[in-house]
């Protein structure tokens, strides 16, 4: 591609910014296919240090993954105000954005929707249902009427306002939706593909038992039933939302020119 004035553009890798909210999340299918894409992901692990992008100028893209707190504990995570103004201003500025589960209720409270919190418990793989808007919508139209998915999840929240929804299930009316071109909440867990479920089997076995008992032993039953679906599934959500970062293209002096 070259410029107006003959000048060669060269474009930069998409720069990606992952907010991890809890330690070992793992980005499984999202990682996947950024990195199909080139992407370059910076991590910014909150559970550590607190530390956010200064602004929204170094990265194309912004993601927000989950983690055991809720959506309103400032108090007990006292970055979470300042995340919520900017996964708006990321928003705002129409780059893509991304939140998972506790992401999706991040993004919801930034656009000034309510948080419920105890009240929409979903664990293990379940089925999702798209609605119309969903099956027209380019994170998941190639996913048919329903899917399977994992959850992991007990709060939920209103829809925002002028946001679509695009999935829905009996438990949290509000699985996916859009804002704008590219903000995207996904209640479920689409990244969570089988290496990452078993990891988490791992780390969190007293929490998995106490929230769903005979789960653990069921582990293998069920990820042989419904682990190769979800996978796929996932894999076609996130190949479908990194597929709508836009990148900066950086114009560049060509070597004759130089």
């Amino acid at each position: 591609m070259v410029s107006s004035d003959g000048r060669p553009y060269q474009e930069e890798p998409m720069r990606v910014a992952v907010i991890e909210n809890m330690r070992n999340t793992g980005l499984g299918a999202l990682a996947a296919a950024l990195d199909e894409a080139g992407a370059e992901i910076e991590w910014f692990r909150v559970w550590q240090d607190g530390i956010l992008p200064l602004d929204i100028s170094g990265h194309d893209a912004l993601v927000v993954l989950g983690g055991e707190q809720s959506a309103l504990d400032d108090e007990t995570h006292p970055y979470l105000p300042e995340l919520v103004r900017l996964t708006r201003r990321f928003g705002d500025a129409g780059k893509a954005v991304l939140g998972i589960c506790l992401g999706s209720q991040i993004l919801a409270r930034a656009y000034g929707a309510d948080n419920h919190l105890g009240i929409a418990r979903e664990f293990g793989w379940h089925r999702i249902g798209v609605t119309a808007d969903g099956r027209a919508d380019p994170l998941l139209s190639a996913l048919g009427g329903e899917f399977t998915i994992f959850e992991w999840h007990a709060d939920t929240f209103s829809l925002p306002e002028g946001a679509v929804r695009l999935a829905s299930s009996p438990v949290a009316e509000n699985q996916a939706f859009r804002i704008g071109r590219a903000v995207y909440g996904t209640q479920f867990h689409f990244e969570a593909n089988s290496d990452v479920v078993e990891q988490w089997k791992a780390e969190f076995p007293d929490t998995i038992a106490r929230i769903a008992p005979g789960w653990l032993e069921k582990h293998a039953e069920l990820a042989l039933r419904h682990g190769g679906a979800a996978d796929a599934a996932g894999l076609a959500i996130a190949r479908a939302w990194v597929s709508l970062i836009e990148r900066e293209e950086v114009e560049m002096l060509s070597q004759a020119s130089a």
